[in-house]
């Protein structure tokens, strides 16, 4: 009892200090910035748990293979496409004897590509990286190793070390370390029917590797251009300059090098140049790239290149970029540090033979890759998306809505284990959602399945999925459907569903005039028939003595809603407690009893929530005649009543608070 009056009377006495502690990481209500429409607890159904939980995974899903592949430490699983259960699981353990190094055994898969006829797959290898060919059996139903290669400048010495892949008409593309200590890293074509080549080592300094994208030119396929994501040491030795400046990098897909006497065996083509995220007029910038997903296209140019970064203010944001504003900048910018006529053919053209290019114009690219100009954002003068969220990884997804229009849905991992779902429509973000993933430990991978519009994700214990319609959380009635504005979902005569013909929805600004008049009428009706009420969807009646402190809690819908509670003609805002609003009734009296009702208001949406009746509780129905004596001091001492009230209307906030 003790302890329940403690929670009353830290409530009484300062309840929004107790809040602040409580919302830490919740969104706000009312707002639509930066803030979450919804907040859900995914229950995963789909995936499965490692036996022994995993330092590292890496997966691997393409859209003509139809199952994915998941590595780990000494094995790589397949799995089944529709559920992803594991289908076979094929081992591949360290070989030879090598010593491990700070305890640091084992092999842990690093890369699993297509390529040429095969699945290709390296390692660490205990410290002696190593690459396998895994061939179809006879059967078509597992793979056997037939061929193993060196792996070094593949894949790293160990997990923990930077390293990119990428294969391109059976060739391969990589970076990663030749040495144990991490170093020597440059992006080379180490593997294929090409030459292989490597980079000039004064190109880059201390760069980390984040991606690396083939962008298909069907109509001029000798122009078509690898192009390398990455960070590096800021040569702006200024104290107040950021560290890490991020780049864009670029090579041609027939670069065979230089000549024998000079450049053999180098890209003659690399150029590089500032890829800019931030606010140029403030000269304030995100310079920290951490993620990058490439969305193609049909028409080369309109290819939109999403990279997620981060600053030394702990904020992430998204920037958007097409190749065509990349191949601008590579084709018309001038080359920093050199003021001299540029020579022809221009440093960093695709050639057929490259080995014939003219000394002039390999000198260039040797002494001067950086363009002077920076590649800016779709947006030009701010990011896309800012947050205080701390994103790591991002996917963006592509969905058909009901109007025939396509529209992108960024998804973008917290640090914390969540999953924001972010609408692309114009040039504002609208955050569709929150899902918060059932695990205790941060997010490792993530492969967006675009054919099923499922999401998974590797933790360190399991490989879970999430369900990208989740249609169900929008299900109460057309204007709920429409609200979300979540291109996957439209409202039908069967209730919020998977877009299909002839639904309803308006993407673009989630006003629900779209909506039939008569649904308000039928609304009711269509509840009571087709969608059963929920608890919270009852009236709930309370006999509560006088003198004594009442709250009133109903859900929260939507973070993008405001809250009031009516009663007696008047209005009082919510007082919001993660999930519930709340209303503080600190001492019953005569006009406190009577209706109340939480009413949410959203685009002009407006409905009620949560319906209470409170009726006036007569002492002598709960005191014995003993009891009866005393009656003038317990009406003066409210406190005697507070554990069955707040037990009775607190019993959620009361867990909470147990947990600070």
């Amino acid at each position: 009892m003790k302890r329940i009056v403690l929670i009353y009377a830290i409530f009484a006495r300062d309840f929004q200090l107790v809040l602040s502690v409580v919302l830490k990481d919740t969104p706000i209500l009312g707002s639509e910035k930066n803030n979450p429409r919804l907040l859900t607890k995914d229950i995963l159904s789909n995936g499965f748990d490692y036996i022994i939980s995993q330092n590292h995974s890496v997966f691997f899903y393409q859209e003509d293979y139809e199952d994915m592949y998941v590595g780990g430490t000494d094995f790589v699983l397949k799995l089944n496409g529709e559920d992803y259960r594991v289908i076979e699981k094929y081992p591949l353990k360290t070989t030879g004897q090598q010593q491990c190094q700070e305890g640091l055994c084992g092999n842990v898969i690093t890369i699993i590509e297509k390529f040429q006829d095969s699945l290709f797959v390296c390692g660490t290898n205990s410290y002696r990286p190593q690459c396998w060919k895994l061939f179809s059996s006879a059967n078509n139903q597992s793979y056997e190793i037939v061929e193993s290669y060196e792996g070094t400048g593949i894949s790293p010495f160990e997990y923990t070390q930077n390293y990119v892949s990428l294969t391109v008409e059976g060739d391969l593309y990589s970076a990663a370390p030749l040495d144990t200590d991490g170093s020597s890293l440059q992006f080379r074509r180490k593997a294929g029917s090409r030459t292989n080549v490597w980079m000039y080592d004064n190109w880059v300094s201390e760069p980390t590797f984040i991606s690396a994208s083939w962008v298909k030119r069907l109509e001029d396929p000798d122009n078509e251009k690898i192009y390398i994501f990455f960070r590096e040491k800021n040569s702006d030795t200024n104290p107040e300059a950021d560290p890490w400046i991020s780049r864009v990098a670029r090579v041609c897909k027939v670069d065979e090098g230089g000549s024998k006497r000079f450049f053999q065996n180098m890209w003659t083509s690399f150029l590089k140049a500032r890829l800019v995220c931030g606010f140029p007029d403030e000269s304030l910038y995100f310079n920290r790239l951490l993620d990058i997903y490439v969305m193609h296209a049909e028409k080369w140019r309109d290819t939109r290149v999403y990279a997620l970064f981060t600053s030394s203010w702990n904020a992430t944001a998204v920037c958007i970029y097409t190749v065509g504003m990349i191949e601008e900048i590579f084709e018309n910018s001038t080359f920093k540090g050199y003021n001299k006529d540029i020579p022809n053919p221009r440093p960093g053209a695709c050639v057929k033979n490259s080995r014939s290019l003219p000394l002039a114009t390999v000198n260039m690219v040797k002494d001067h890759p950086e363009m002077s100009d920076w590649v800016h954002s779709v947006h030009t003068k701010t990011p896309f998306y800012t947050s205080n969220y701390n994103y790591t990884k991002i996917a963006v997804d592509r969905v058909k809505g009901v109007d025939e229009h396509m529209y992108n849905i960024l998804l973008l991992a917290t640090d914390s284990g969540k999953i924001h779902k972010v609408l692309e429509a114009g040039s504002q973000p609208f955050i569709i959602s929150e899902t918060q993933l059932p695990s205790s430990s941060r997010i490792q991978s993530m492969k967006l399945d675009p054919k099923r519009k499922k999401l998974v994700v590797g933790f360190s214990e399991k490989v879970s999925t999430v369900d990208l319609q989740r249609c169900q959380e929008y299900n109460k009635s057309c204007q709920e459907c429409v609200l979300a504005r979540d291109p996957y979902c439209a409202w039908t005569k069967s209730g919020c569903k998977p877009t299909v013909p002839g639904g309803i929805q308006n993407i673009m600004d989630g006003k629900t005039d779209v909506c039939p008049l008569e649904e308000k009428k039928q609304e009711r009706r269509k509840k009571r028939n087709t969608f059963p009420a929920s608890p919270a969807d009852l009236r709930a009646d309370h006999a509560v003595p006088l003198g004594v402190p009442f709250y009133l809690s109903c859900p929260i819908d939507s973070y993008h809603a405001t809250y009031t509670w009516e009663h007696g003609g008047q209005r009082s805002p919510c007082l919001q407690m993660q999930t519930n609003c709340l209303h503080l009734i600190p001492s019953m009296e005569q006009d406190s009893y009577g209706t109340y009702k939480c009413v949410s208001k959203e685009k002009g949406f407006t409905k009620v929530v949560k319906n209470y009746q409170l009726m006036e509780q007569k002492i002598a129905e709960t005191t014995t005649d003993s009891e009866k004596m005393d009656i003038p001091n317990k009406r003066n001492d409210a406190s005697a009543f507070v554990p069955q009230i707040i037990c009775i209307t607190l019993g959620q906030a009361v867990a909470v608070l147990g947990m600070l």
